[in-house]
């Protein structure tokens, strides 16, 4: 018995591990990373825009409408290369998901008219790029709504002519319970300092750690 039990269970696997192999999926070679999505007039996406300055046309699809016309949204974006860009034409490529980042504009302290919260975050990654001060920021929470913003302290300018824009990171976690990790995606926007720094000159950022408590990050702008 069982020596007909042994075959049948062999021939078995031979069948699984064959369907297996058909069905196995190759999936593209995407790119994850933060990047600008731009839609037209019809508040269609239609194109990424690099921090470098780069553009790629989006490829026609399902799903892509339904935003704000003519605007530009921060997020992080899955996508892959189709085409290369030609001399009459744009290089193209195929979106597969679109997260947005939280991204307002850096607000001066002297205008803010609430209490300026700094709730502890961990962060997991933070790096200038282009025109924005990126940040994942590692979040303990529960079922409460967590506001976040970016605070603008001051400028100063040293004796050697170098600026330092310091900034805050603004988090009110509305005490919500920790019960959870949960990362959460941010970008300073910096297009409003392209008049008032200059190549060379320093952005410090603060923010409320569990692990530093309050600490700063310094970056070459």
């Amino acid at each position: 018995m069982n020596k007909r039990i042994l075959p049948i269970a062999f021939l078995l696997c031979l069948l699984l591990a064959g369907s297996c192999k058909e069905e196995t999926y190759v999936y593209p070679n995407v790119i994850t990373e933060f990047i600008d999505i731009q839609t037209d007039e019809s508040g269609t996406i239609t194109h990424l825009v690099a921090d470098n300055g780069k553009r790629y046309a989006v490829q026609p699809r399902e799903g892509l409408n339904g935003l704000h016309a003519d605007t530009i949204y921060r997020t992080v974006s899955i996508y892959q290369f189709l085409t290369e860009k030609t001399n009459s034409s744009e290089a193209e490529v195929m979106l597969y998901s679109s997260k947005i980042v939280i991204s307002p504009y850096p607000a001066k302290a002297s205008e803010w008219k609430d209490s300026i919260y700094t709730d502890p975050v961990d962060i997991q990654s933070i790096w200038l790029s282009g025109n924005y001060l990126n940040l994942i920021a590692e979040v303990k929470r529960k079922d409460q709504t967590h506001a976040f913003h970016f605070i603008e302290d001051s400028i100063s300018t040293d004796s050697q002519g170098v600026r330092t824009l310091y900034l805050r990171l603004f988090h009110n976690s509305n005490q919500d319970y920790e019960a959870f990790t949960n990362l959460t995606y941010l970008s300073a926007p910096l297009r409003n300092y392209q008049d008032t720094l200059r190549t060379g000159d320093k952005i410090c950022f603060r923010i409320h750690t569990y692990k530093e408590g309050q600490t700063y990050r310094e970056f070459t702008y």
